[in-house]
C-alpha cells in the first residue's frame, strides 16, 4: 500500500468544547478503515473517562465482524427499541444498529461520545444529540478495493459494487470533519486523536 498525505479538514475551528459534552459520529465508505482509526483513538485515551466509545447493539452474534459490540436477536432488538433503550437506530446490509440511550446521559455529563454511526442515519444523530460533530473517514478506491479484498468476505462483483455507490452528503451547515486514511494508519490516527483531544482541551 502507497502512503498519502492525510487529508485532514475542519469546516468549523474544533475550540471551545471543553465545558460541554458532544458527539462525535464516525462515518464513512467500506474500507475507508474507520473501524481502524476509532481504534487506534481508542487505545490513546484509554483510562480517560471524559472519552467514551459507544458500543453498538446489533442484530449479530457478538463474535461476529471485527467490531467489539453487543450482539442481540432482532426480537431483542425490537424489544429494546420499544422500550426506549436507543437514541438512535437504524437499519444496514440487512442488520439493525441501536446507539443506547444512555450515550445522551454521558454528553449531558460532560463527555465526548465517539459513534459508529452511518451516512443514512444523520439526520437522526442531529436530532438526538443537541452537540454534534461528524467524521468522515475517507480513502482512495484502489485502496478501499484492497482492503475489501483482503477481508475475503464478498467477491469482486460485491466489492466493485460497493465501491460504485455514491456518498451520501452530509446535510449543510453541520459541523463535519474528513480525514483521509488512504495511507499508514498512524497519520489518520494521529489526526483523529488531535481532534477528540481539541474537544477536550
Amino acid at each position: 500500500m502507497t502512503g498519502s498525505a492525510t487529508m485532514f479538514t475542519l469546516d468549523t475551528e474544533p475550540a471551545g468544547f471543553a465545558d460541554h459534552g458532544m458527539a462525535i459520529v464516525v462515518v464513512g465508505p467500506s474500507g475507508a478503515g474507520k473501524d481502524s482509526v476509532m481504534d487506534f483513538a481508542a487505545r490513546h485515551f484509554a483510562g480517560n473517562d471524559r472519552v467514551v466509545f459507544a458500543r453498538r447493539v446489533i442484530t449479530r452474534p457478538a463474535d461476529a465482524g471485527s467490531e467489539a459490540h453487543i450482539g442481540v436477536d432482532v426480537a431483542t432488538f425490537s424489544r429494546l427499541k420499544q422500550e426506549g433503550a436507543f437514541c438512535v437506530s437504524w437499519d444496514a446490509h440487512g442488520l439493525s444498529y441501536g446507539i443506547k440511550t444512555e450515550m445522551l446521559d454521558a454528553v449531558g455529563q460532560g463527555a465526548v461520545v465517539i459513534v459508529n454511526g452511518s451516512r443514512q442515519a444523520l439526520p437522526d444523530f442531529v436530532a438526538a444529540f443537541p452537540r454534534l460533530k461528524i467524521v468522515t473517514i475517507t480513502a482512495h478506491a484502489e485502496v478501499r478495493a484492497e482492503r475489501l479484498a483482503k477481508r475475503g468476505r464478498e467477491g469482486a462483483g460485491a466489492i466493485a459494487a460497493r465501491l460504485d455507490r455514491q456518498p451520501r452528503v452530509a446535510a449543510a451547515g453541520l459541523d463535519t470533519v474528513t480525514i483521509d486514511n488512504s495511507g499508514l494508519l498512524n497519520v489518520a490516527g494521529d489526526a483523529f486523536v488531535y481532534l477528540l483531544q481539541s474537544t477536550l482541551d
